[in-house]
């Protein structure tokens, strides 16, 4: 049964797209199983460059079936604009298949999200202001849209209004905004309705046949491990499972049909938004990280806070996760530097952790404890099998995998599609 997971296993911008995009040729399905546009992924084909927000990776594979599956929650607007956007590059969007169980990011859903982060000031969680977590909200509290639900105006109707009866009262007596008119977004979600049929589906259904014919099925997550609602450092998480087992429940697997879970791991470590982050720099190896690595989000266009790598997090993504296998990327980016710290512990009111605390007090407190392992100055973009590495970058490499508790089986050198050694392969 070659079903796989290829997740993030640190805060999300690992580089997931470009691992799914290389796996893209060999697989039959990406899946996406949670999260919404609030995720984005970059990838690199020739001289093309490619942003997606709502849409897997695998959707530039020709031969490649891309599916949003029910765990997903859906702008609709968005979703239609980067298939148009797509379709004018000559990318064939028309094998792309929606759950009609997939929730629906309403424009109310937009607004609670936005006035709620103004009104929490210093205490915001750092949301993306798109109505993630509200849509997930309203799944979980049983008032949600489900995109089934624009083919039966009737049923949209009463839906939105119960959605309404409350979020209005909060909107014009908490917030001091206007009330929201049912008809408008009633008419506004219809609209979508003609336009998102010839890729509606019975996901569920078509993946587990695909399983069954032996056909590959790659689960693509958003995020990362250390944003998963459950999981996460929480409060600062996202508002799914982006770890493995949200693959399941995401898109209607079962786990025994599940033979390879793929950790993306960063060669260092960054974060987008408010949070803890033991080993974020506020020096110049901290600027320079973020400016030869770009890192700046692909969705919310925000610089991302950058540290060295934490093999702390690396070994609690392999726990949960259940992880075989690491595609470590942007190994490229930290040529130039003489030593280069990773963390292999923390420091805790004077003792020394190795594992990451449950406990959110406990790490907002921790301190990084460093080794420093030597670097490398020569140009491995070139680099095709893993002795082309420089002997310093082999071992830095060898050290991550020994710390973080699973094989390392890709290494990215470069943003290219074929900027990458393959060390074992994932199918």
């Amino acid at each position: 049964m070659p079903a796989l997971v290829l997740l993030g296993a640190q805060w999300g911008d690992e580089g997931k797209g470009k691992a799914t995009d290389l796996l893209g040729g060999s697989v039959d399905y990406v899946v996406r199983y949670q999260g919404g546009n609030n995720a984005g992924h970059t990838v690199v084909v020739g001289d093309q460059k490619y942003a997606l927000h709502l849409l897997p990776s695998g959707i530039l594979s020709p031969g490649c079936t891309p599916v949003i599956g029910n765990g997903v929650v859906v702008d609709p607007s968005v979703l239609l604009s980067e298939l148009s956007g797509l379709n004018e590059r000559g990318v064939d969007t028309s094998k792309l298949l929606l759950s009609g169980n997939a929730h629906i990011i309403t424009p109310y859903n937009v607004t609670v999200d936005k006035v709620t982060e103004r009104f929490l000031g210093k205490r915001k969680i750092g949301t993306t202001g798109r109505g993630i977590g509200p849509t997930y909200a309203d799944k979980i509290n049983r008032v949600g849209i489900r995109v089934q639900d624009l083919y039966d105006e009737s049923i949209l109707t009463q839906k939105v209004e119960a959605a309404l009866d409350v979020k209005n009262q909060v909107l014009t007596k908490l917030y001091n905004r206007r009330a929201i008119a049912v008809e408008q977004v009633v008419e506004e979600l219809l609209g979508y309705a003609d336009k998102l049929a010839p890729y509606v589906s019975d996901t569920v259904l078509v993946l587990n046949q695909a399983l069954e014919e032996d056909k590959v099925v790659l689960f693509e997550g958003g995020q990362g491990t250390l944003l998963d609602i459950d999981h996460g450092t929480y409060p600062f998480v996202t508002s799914s499972n982006p770890t493995a087992g949200g693959a399941c429940t995401g898109a209607g697997v079962g786990p025994t049909k599940i033979s390879r879970v793929i950790g993306i791991l960063k060669a260092y470590t960054t974060r987008v938004g408010a949070g803890p982050f033991p080993t974020e720099l506020f020096d110049e190896d901290g600027e320079a990280l973020r400016r030869i690595g770009g890192e700046r989000g692909v969705t919310t266009g925000r610089d991302r806070r950058c540290g060295w790598f934490d093999a702390v997090i690396a070994r609690y993504a392999t726990r949960v996760n259940g992880l075989t296998d690491f595609f470590l990327t942007k190994l490229d980016v930290l040529t130039g530097w003489e030593q280069i710290p990773v963390c292999v512990a923390y420091e805790i009111d004077g003792k020394r952790v190795e594992e990451l605390p449950y406990s959110q007090t406990d790490f907002h407190h921790a301190k990084p404890v460093y080794e420093m392992l030597p670097g490398w100055t020569e140009d491995i973009s070139k680099a095709k099998t893993f002795g082309d590495l420089p002997k310093n970058a082999q071992a830095y490499v060898k050290a991550l995998e020994e710390m973080s508790g699973a094989p390392i089986s890709a290494i990215g050198v470069g943003p290219g599609r074929n900027e990458t050694i393959e060390i074992n392969s994932f199918i």
